[in-house]
């Protein structure tokens, strides 16, 4: 059992530079201190902001600028590709007419990184 994730819940990547924090509209309509998030408020850009510099050597990007570096490894922007929802959830707590997302949930980029919840956004509402 976890924490209920809100707006503004800090996020880490594994080949992310620096933290970042969750957006969630309200179009939830639920909120437990500040909009409440579900496990499919993990759209690139609009819910999951970018986390300073990439040094995933399977992001193109990354690939261009060690290239471009003559081999050394190079990061570059970051600019999350997460295609599939947060996993696991919590299936017992709707949010949205889907599974709230807790904070030991996680996200995968396309590159290879995993998005991770460090600070839910919140302390007082627990999944159950």
């Amino acid at each position: 059992m976890g924490t209920q994730v809100v707006m503004g819940a800090l996020l880490t990547c594994s080949f992310g530079a620096a933290p970042s924090t969750l957006v969630v509209p309200p179009t939830n309509k639920v909120l437990a201190t500040t909009p409440a998030a579900n496990i499919m408020d993990h759209k690139p850009m609009a819910n999951i902001p970018s986390f300073g510099m990439c040094q995933a050597k399977s992001n193109p990007a990354v690939i261009a600028a060690t290239a471009a570096a003559l081999g050394v490894p190079t990061p570059a922007p970051c600019t999350p590709v997460t295609v599939d929802p947060w996993s696991p959830g919590c299936p017992k707590v709707l949010i949205g007419n889907m599974a709230a997302l807790e904070s030991n949930s996680t996200c995968k980029c396309k590159w290879g990184g995993v998005i991770k919840v460090v600070k839910p956004g919140q302390t007082t509402v627990q999944d159950g």
